[in-house]
């Protein structure tokens, strides 16, 4: 980046204006450290977010992914996969307090740095107590989902040997678009069933997509 004068370089941008004036190329940059003989770092990091479709593809990537880029080998894929990760358990573990469930938006908030943008269906459950605070998450299946894999006696048994009062169901949607399927319809209303007989309220039934998510009882339809 020797082209650049020094008060652009991002190294130096980040020591005088912090990181909210970095691009994301930029941050890519410094989390590879160093160019390879094809370009300096920021040519590699364009390079990279170019071929996996820009941040929220390369958040999507496993390592092997992206040892097709040039410039990237082993070391620096694993760095890249690495710098993702924590920032997403960053997110995941904001504070020592318990959350509590209020709306369907609260149950995105938590769900969607956990389960979103994933490349494999996952279903699972979030388990709260009395008050509607979060127990953990559970993942029960993952691959192709519908609603003849997915049975209510494992959510319930699940719950039940989690000692959950209330759950939230939830699954993504590798594609990112978060619409429902009829397959989705028809658990939903399965588990609500099931939940009124055990005794367990199913709270709601989010789907989370790239950036998105359904809600069943925000659209009125759990």
């Amino acid at each position: 980046m020797k082209h650049l004068s020094p008060g652009d370089r991002p190294r130096e941008k980040l020591r005088t204006h912090g990181t909210a004036a970095l691009g994301d190329n930029e941050l890519v940059a410094l989390v590879i450290g160093q160019g390879s003989r094809r370009g300096d770092a920021l040519t590699v990091a364009n390079a990279l977010l170019a071929a996996h479709g820009g941040l929220h593809g390369l958040a999507r990537c496993h390592a092997d992914d992206l040892l097709s880029a040039a410039g990237i080998g082993a070391a620096r894929a694993a760095q890249i996969v690495a710098a993702i990760e924590l920032g997403r358990r960053a997110l995941m573990r904001g504070g020592a307090a318990r959350c509590q469930i209020r709306t369907p938006h609260d149950a995105a908030d938590y769900l969607m740095p956990r389960f979103g943008g994933r490349t494999v269906e996952q279903f699972g459950i979030l388990l709260l107590d009395m008050k509607h605070r979060v127990l953990r998450a559970t993942i029960l299946a993952s691959g192709t989902l519908n609603s003849t894999i997915v049975e209510p006696r494992d959510v319930f048994r699940a719950a039940a040997i989690g000692g959950a009062a209330a759950i939230v169901v939830f699954h993504n949607h590798p594609s990112g678009d978060p619409a429902p399927s009829p397959d989705d319809v028809e658990l939903t209303r399965r588990l609500d069933a099931a939940g009124l007989l055990i005794g367990i309220d199913v709270i709601d039934h989010v789907i989370l997509g790239e950036g998105r998510y359904w809600s069943f009882k925000e659209r009125g339809t759990s």
